[in-house]
């Protein structure tokens, strides 16, 4: 009879998130090095050099991966000849280790757990409580995976209750376009087919736990029917041309995972969840002997990667830049922004919309500025600001004509493509939105040399903060024409890949 302790629970769970929020996955690393070695658009090539450069600095720096440091999902088998030594249940024993692990002073997590989420929507502070699964079989051990899952990535999920007859591939293939770059490609897709609703979304969930193998699998051929949709879907989605970031390319998926169940007769439930660029899990087993030690990667395990400048690079004063300038920029143009860079996300756009509406002055005037859309992680030490990457613009995009018009914004900054609504607003306004690269955080940090509040305190994360900033890379995505590059590429990317098979 194994004895599992609730110490040794709580300080694993702890230590394994610690652990995920700055070590990717070493599968993932050699699947995204092979991708850049065979890439041939330079702006995903660019990308992926980013994501990987800001994999290794978090490795050497033990800093978060992404600023998303996400929601908690764990998946737990607990062996049936297990016995406790614990007062709590299994459930606070894994929050108590989420909570320690986000609250760590070492490396503090961003809290992003709203409680009450369809009215205040307010942040539990320690990222609890996590999603947890539990399953009892048989053995003597306590087998827990886990894993932080960011938002952005979690909003591109999908589910439908197709008819039996129905092509699961068209469908997903349908929902592709759909899900746009928010999820942070190149990622991993994960497929639960059967059983009823709440059990294809788990199994989809699940699935994105298996490692990178897609390459055995094309070397020694399908088994199953399962295995047959990983096969067909991973070429068909790479041929889609989306690419990294969605500005086209050859690779969009490093893997895609199948999990399936037996479901009724009447029934086909089918559900997609992605896993972005910022990849974070761990499985560790409990047998009794005290808290799991994970093995730290070598860093040899990283490529030796600098990025390459280009011919089309351009230096940005943000503090003198005009709108002559901003017409002047061609979509794919590189940009390195230096000077005062203002901070603003979903909660600052909504509280500044309202503002607007009452008549209510601003915190901040924007006539003529910039404003990015990040929630950074809290600083530790001497840093400026925590990692602090982009997160998904399309959220902005309901806001976007009534700042452009109201406040004079002459450009925003944040992740993926923009939405028609958006993309009109700003060819109307003559603005411009650029991409900085999801799954890039602590590089994008590097970049941030002061860094204080100026609107909305009380927002913490999503407050109002403006930033000093030298040589932050961005790409421009919607030029003040309103040509876009997440249209332009992955079309172009996709003829490219046809006419070359």
């Amino acid at each position: 009879m194994t004895v599992i302790h609730q110490d040794d629970v709580i300080q694993s769970v702890a230590d394994a998130l610690q652990y995920i929020s700055y070590y990717h996955p070493k599968d993932f690393i050699d699947a995204m090095a092979a991708a850049y070695e065979r890439e041939e658009n330079p702006a995903a090539k660019d990308a992926i050099a980013q994501i990987l450069i800001n994999s290794r600095m978090c490795a050497t720096g033990h800093r978060p991966i992404c600023q998303d440091t996400g929601i908690v999902t764990v998946f737990v088998h607990v062996g049936m000849k297990v016995t406790w030594d614990a007062d709590m249940s299994l459930d606070d024993m894994v929050n108590e280790g989420v909570r320690r692990a986000y609250q760590l002073p070492d490396n503090i997590l961003r809290a992003s757990v709203l409680a009450d989420p369809d009215g205040k929507r307010q942040n539990t502070k320690d990222n609890t409580p996590a999603i947890i699964h539990h399953k009892l079989v048989p053995g003597d051990q306590v087998d827990i995976h886990v894993a932080a899952k960011g938002g952005g990535s979690e909003a591109k999920s999908k589910f439908a209750m197709l008819n039996p007859s129905d092509s699961v591939v068209d469908w997903v293939m349908e929902q592709l376009p759909k899900m746009g770059a928010g999820w942070c490609p190149p990622g991993m897709l994960g497929i639960g087919i059967g059983g009823t609703a709440e059990k294809a979304m788990e199994i989809a969930k699940e699935a994105l736990l298996d490692p990178i193998d897609i390459q055995d699998l094309q070397a020694r051929g399908a088994s199953n029917r399962a295995e047959e949709l990983r096969l067909e879907l991973f070429d068909k989605v790479n041929k889609s041309g989306i690419g990294a970031q969605g500005l086209g390319g050859l690779t969009t998926v490093l893997d895609i995972k199948v999990k399936d169940y037996p479901t009724h007769a009447a029934n086909k439930p089918v559900a997609i969840i992605p896993n972005c660029a910022a990849t974070r899990h761990a499985h560790f087993t409990l047998d009794g002997s005290g808290p799991v030690a994970l093995p730290a990667p070598k860093l040899e395990d990283w490529p030796e990667i600098t990025r390459e400048a280009g011919d089309n690079v351009k230096r940005v004063n943000l503090d003198t830049v005009t709108p002559e300038d901003v017409r002047a920029w061609q979509p794919g143009d590189t940009l390195l922004l230096n000077g005062k860079l203002l901070t603003g996300r979903d909660a600052a756009h909504k509280r500044m919309v309202d503002m607007i509406a009452k008549g209510d002055p601003l915190p901040v005037d924007m006539k003529g500025r910039f404003i990015y859309y990040v929630g950074p992680v809290d600083p530790i030490g001497d840093e400026v600001v925590g990692p602090a990457g982009p997160t998904t613009a399309t959220r902005m995009d309901k806001f976007t004509r009534t700042m452009l018009v109201e406040t004079g914004l002459l450009g925003m900054v944040g992740k993926a493509e923009r939405g028609q609504e958006a993309i009109d607003a700003i060819r109307d306004n003559q603005a411009v939105y650029l991409m900085a690269v999801g799954g890039s955080a602590y590089l994008v940090a590097q970049a941030i040399k002061k860094s204080r509040v100026v609107g909305f305190e009380d927002l913490g994360m999503e407050a109002i903060y403006e930033f000093e900033v030298e040589d932050m890379p961005v790409t421009v995505a919607v030029d003040s024409a309103g040509t876009s590059v997440h249209q332009t590429g992955p079309a172009k990317w996709k003829d490219i890949i046809a006419q070359t098979a």
